[in-house]
């Protein structure tokens, strides 16, 4: 037996978890490109995707090799700001996000 819950209930369904996860997915994946794009030389390089890991998401952000630096700054204190902005409005969001900042090496060849 199913029973059909109204926003009244203040409970959202399975259906409505998973949509509202989406767009707050989006929205944040959104705040950290303009973010990241405000800082590097090469904003069309710059890449964010959005991964669910257990009860969070993660995002990974991808820039140019040349761009890595400006994104981490000294002593990490840029990524450390990015963090602190997207812990701020998960906690507003209720849902969990992380950021992680890939560093690919594409000077590098396979032997």
């Amino acid at each position: 037996m199913s029973v059909a819950l109204t926003q009244e209930d203040g409970v959202m369904t399975e259906t409505e978890t998973a949509a509202t996860t989406d767009v707050l997915s989006r929205n944040m994946l959104e705040l950290v490109k303009g973010i990241a794009c405000a800082l590097v030389d090469s904003p069309d390089k710059v890449q964010v995707e959005s991964v669910q890991d257990g009860d969070g998401t993660l995002l990974r952000l991808r820039v140019a090799p040349s761009d890595v630096g400006k994104v981490i700054g000294k002593q990490g204190r840029t990524a450390r700001s990015m963090r602190t902005i997207l812990s701020a409005a998960s906690m507003k969001m209720k849902h969990r996000f992380a950021l992680d900042i890939i560093e690919d090496d594409t000077t590098k060849t396979a032997p």
